[in-house]
């Protein structure tokens, strides 16, 4: 079976930051996915705006909230990026901060 972890402090942040409710729901479908299972959330592969094996959990309302993950790599599901969606569409500026993460997350996994 598989931990998930946080790419650094602020991602952890973040993740705290969302409403308990959210924070729950996304936390079960983070332990489902280290089981080898699937989410209870929806979800959507993002590689081509973060990284190759991005997956963004989703729950919509208003306001709708994200929490972006990576579970490909050693036995490890990383959380990149957790946020509140206030935009239709791509939330440019979170997948920025999404990349940017899974450029951390890569250069430590070399090392």
């Amino acid at each position: 079976m598989k931990k998930f972890s946080f790419v650094n402090k602020q991602s952890l942040k973040e993740f705290k930051a969302l409403p308990r409710k959210i924070q729950q729901r996304f936390a079960a479908d983070l332990n489902e996915i280290c089981k080898g299972k699937e989410p209870y959330s929806p979800f959507k592969h993002i590689a081509s705006s973060v990284g190759i094996g991005a997956i963004e959990l989703i729950e919509n309302g208003r306001p709708a909230y994200r929490t972006i993950y990576v579970a490909k790599f050693k036995q490890t599901v990383f959380v990149l990026h957790s946020f509140t969606k206030t935009t239709n569409g791509m939330d440019r500026k979170a997948m920025a901060t999404a990349k940017q993460r899974y450029k951390l997350m890569a250069a430590e996994l070399k090392n």
